[in-house]
């Protein structure tokens, strides 16, 4: 979920750095760390899900458990893995470095193929660790109105958060982590969806019946409501933005 922009927040030396040891790594070394992050990620949001209905039935302790439990595997797989993807672990993060051009259409494209991947592999793990057939897909409908407001919202404010957090305030991946984490915490619970904002794990969501599920009809309109997200994103992005004088350094937007 977060992203290779801190080559923009970062001195000139240490950016210089950070994209020449992502540069180093390969192509399948990208894509399988893409894979691996939105899988954990995944697992951790159905996985809990899961453990914490078997354990309670309260519904309020049931979403912070899960919340818990997403913040925890956000912060690992972004800390662990930024330094040979750039640990996007969502189509919404790879679209806006894709629009920025930050990254190459065949790069975007294999991204979210793998980000697709180990959703529906994390998904299926989860599953199976808990005695459920490996696809159970979702009877959890959340079409209504309300529910696709609050994923523009969930990630709109999470696509701000990311790229903010590295290009305006200029810090790199650990606090991009942190801030990341931190935001999904809060966007549980004060978003109606408890914040999907991710396509590819929304869609890993669908092959549970579960307190994190959510019924394949629901998918289309989740996944077009987090791509408005992400725009909308952007567009407050560019206002926020400072711009660059000719001579290299930055001036007010």
């Amino acid at each position: 979920m977060a992203t290779a922009i801190e080559q923009e927040s970062n001195p000139p030396m240490q950016a210089k750095a950070a994209t020449h040891r992502e540069h180093d790594c390969t192509s399948a070394q990208r894509f399988t760390a893409e894979a691996l992050g939105t899988l954990f990620i995944t697992c951790a949001v159905i996985g809990s899900g899961i453990a914490a209905a078997r354990m309670h039935g309260s519904p309020g302790l049931e979403l912070l458990e899960n919340t818990i439990a997403t913040a925890g595997a956000l912060f690992a797989v972004i800390a662990g893995l930024h330094r040979i993807s750039g640990a996007h672990f969502n189509p919404i993060v790879t679209m806006v470095d894709l629009i920025e051009r930050r990254i190459e259409p065949l790069v975007a494209l294999g991204y979210i193929a793998a980000q697709v991947v180990g959703a529906c592999a994390g998904a299926i793990l989860a599953n199976l660790m808990y005695g459920y057939k490996w696809v159970n897909l979702s009877t959890h409908a959340r079409s209504t109105g309300t529910h696709l407001l609050a994923e523009v919202v969930a990630t709109a404010g999470l696509i701000i958060v990311i790229f903010t957090v590295a290009q305006v305030s200029g810090y790199g991946a650990p606090v991009i982590a942190v801030s990341v984490a931190s935001y999904i915490t809060a966007a549980y619970w004060f978003t109606s969806s408890t914040s999907f904002a991710n396509p590819a794990v929304a869609l890993g969501r669908c092959l549970s019946n579960s307190f994190a599920g959510i019924s394949p009809g629901s998918f289309p309109a989740f996944a077009g409501a987090e791509i408005l997200g992400g725009l909308a994103g952007l567009a407050v992005l560019k206002t926020l933005r400072p711009h660059r004088t000719p001579n290299g350094e930055r001036g007010n937007p």
